[in-house]
């Protein structure tokens, strides 16, 4: 959710601190704010709650002693405790302020620490959890400790999940961390070192990286970086070479990230396709391939929000292609309901990021009774990836909205082979299906193109009939019901706009009577076995006066009868059809968001990557 990055070397390290915040904006946030660690030995703080824009102002107004620093700390806050304000923003500081944190995370024993260090005469000053802990490394400090053990003592009187970077004025060559879930990166440069949330911000400086493991301590120095496990223990860590490409973070002819990525999506789905066929075969590298026939008996999708809907599309996929039952829980449920898995059980945890701490947590809950777990993530190196027996890529390329586009289609493009791997590892997959499947996705990439190119002007202009709209339903059958869900999602998420997605047959159990002459409903109707129950439903919305704009595949009196809009897209396998209908949707909802002067990329209240429970 929140942001880090930090910087310690031979360069000005404020315009090397602001860039890295700039590419991590991307995760949502409502505050940001730098420490500086001045040669003079002091640290100097500025925070804002404007975009960046505003806290580089502040900085350009240092005066040339402040710029002189080599070193320092920076953060996007995305609030958790307490309001959005300045005083809230980070990096938090000790009352005297020589000693700087910056945090993700939550400290969930802030409250007891609070109180002890009030009666100690260490009172906080603002409404936060982080402040709680540069207050108690400085009263560890006061009573004997040195810098490295005060900070050491306060990691472990911490409880709950965080990623922490610190600095001391006193130890102006040094960074101290600590990782409990949330990720920390850090980059190894020549001469210097970065630390990072992610590996995005660290591209335009290096390539090679190093990711601590959860419970690691670590200590940047200018003499390089030790890390120490959670017993104390000094251990390496693997560099390991990034192949991200720093073009993904460039915005290039686009007005919008979010725009551009839904461009991207045939590339993408290229990628991620030709990834893992072989000729006319599927090739899945996973370690247990050989035991999925008789091995498996059930499936258990983990995922939250966009993931949780392709994880839906996956059930459908799964349970016709490879006749195996499949339960898809909220990652956030999961392991509060006390879920019933065993050796036999393949659990697939979805997470654009590998870092949901939910998934994350609900695949861990998994891995402890006994099953198989594959991670299908769009992030190589995640906690996610490391956690998970296999790991099947999504390669997506670096996904910058917080709106997910290219990172969904590319996860429904790897839940469809799967599909099809595990139906032949069982012997279940139709005769010819297979063969069928794996041609309709090496073709799907130019029919997204085409909807992308001829398409999109008609969408804008259908956004500038409905984007004075109060609420919307989108409706779908089968696997295509999970898009209706997907399809209002996007809606919400950047127009701000309240859209439903149900089952068209459930529509009657309920929501019918929302439906009047002003809620415009999304019906997403492909060639398939569902068409003439959806008509049907449709008729039943008609009846009401509502107006339909129709998502659809070919030309059909009954439809042009129905609706005001039909929206028509190339003929598509019905197996995957999820792929190509999500695309209008996600386009039309860009171009509401636009009309209606939203934040598109960076939605309020959303982050790309929740890393908090």
């Amino acid at each position: 959710m929140c942001g880090i990055f930090g910087y310690l070397g031979s360069r000005e390290a404020a315009p090397i601190l602001l860039c890295g915040l700039k590419q991590l904006e991307y995760r949502g946030y409502d505050s940001a704010g730098v420490a500086l660690i001045h040669p003079s030995g002091t640290v100097e703080v500025t925070r804002s709650t404007e975009r960046l824009a505003g806290l580089e102002a502040k900085l350009g107004a240092l005066n040339g002693h402040a710029r002189a620093s080599r070193a320092g700390i920076g953060h996007t806050r995305w609030a958790t405790h307490g309001r959005a304000s300045v005083e809230n923003a980070h990096p938090h500081t000790s009352l005297d302020g020589k000693i700087a944190v910056v945090h993700n995370g939550i400290f969930e024993n802030f409250m007891s620490i609070r109180l002890a260090l009030q009666a100690r005469g260490h009172a906080p000053r603002t409404e936060t959890d982080t402040e709680c802990f540069p207050l108690l490394v400085s009263q560890r400090m006061a009573e004997g400790d040195d810098y490295a053990t005060a900070f050491i003592t306060a990691v472990r009187s911490m409880r709950g999940k965080y990623a922490l970077a610190c600095v001391h004025a006193d130890h102006p060559n040094k960074i101290l961390l600590a990782r409990s879930g949330p990720p920390l990166v850090v980059g190894v440069g020549q001469g210097e070192y970065f630390v990072a949330s992610d590996v995005g911000p660290l591209l335009p400086y290096t390539r090679d990286v190093v990711f601590l493991e959860d419970g690691d301590l670590g200590e940047v120095t200018s003499d390089g970086l030790r890390i120490w496990n959670r017993d104390g223990e000094r251990v390496e860590r693997r560099v390991q070479r990034v192949n991200c490409d720093h073009d993904d973070v460039e915005l290039g002819a686009h007005a919008h990230f979010m725009h551009k990525e839904i461009t991207e999506q045939p590339e993408a789905v290229s990628r991620t396709v030709e990834a893992y066929l072989r000729g006319a075969g599927v090739s899945l590298d996973l370690p247990f391939s050989e035991q999925l026939r008789d091995g498996v008996d059930r499936v258990a999708i983990l995922a939250c929000g966009t993931s949780w809907h392709a994880g839906l599309v996956a059930k459908f996929l799964l349970e016709q292609i490879a006749r195996v039952p499949v339960e898809v829980d909220y990652a956030s449920e999961f392991r509060y309901r006390d879920p019933l898995v065993s050796s036999r059980t393949l659990a697939i945890a979805i997470t654009q990021s590998g870092e949901t701490a939910d998934t994350v947590a609900a695949l861990e809950e998994a891995r402890a009774g006994g099953a198989r777990t594959v991670a299908i993530c769009n992030s190589a190196g995640s906690q996610v990836t490391r956690l998970a027996d296999g790991t099947l890529l999504t390669h997506a390329g670096r996904e910058m909205g917080v709106a997910s586009t290219k990172a969904f289609t590319t996860q429904l493009a790897v839940l469809t082979l799967v599909a099809v791997h595990l139906g032949l590892a069982r012997g279940t997959v139709p005769g010819g299906m297979a063969a069928r499947v794996v041609k309709g996705l090496r073709a799907l990439p130019e029919q997204i193109r085409h909807v992308v190119d001829t398409l999109e002007r008609p969408l804008a202009e259908l956004a500038q009939t409905w984007h004075g709209m109060q609420s919307a339903m989108y409706l779908g059958r089968g696997a295509l019901y999970p898009i209706a869900l997907e399809g209002a999602l996007k809606l919400k998420e950047i127009s701000y706009i309240q859209a439903q997605g149900y089952p068209a047959g459930e529509m009657k159990h309920g929501p019918i009577a929302l439906i009047d002459a002003r809620m415009p409903v999304f019906a997403l109707l492909p060639r398939d076995a569902h068409r003439e129950r959806m008509l049907s439903n449709l008729q039943e919305v008609a009846a009401r006066g509502a107006p339909i704009v129709a998502f659809t595949s070919h030309d059909e009196d009954e439809v042009e009868a129905l609706t005001r809009t039909v929206v028509r897209l190339p003929e598509v396998d019905p197996i995957l059809a999820p792929l190509l209908y999500t695309v209008p949707l996600q386009l039309f909802a860009y171009h509401v968001a636009v009309l209606r002067g939203c934040d598109v990329d960076r939605p309020r209240n959303l982050a790309k990557s929740v890393t908090v429970e």
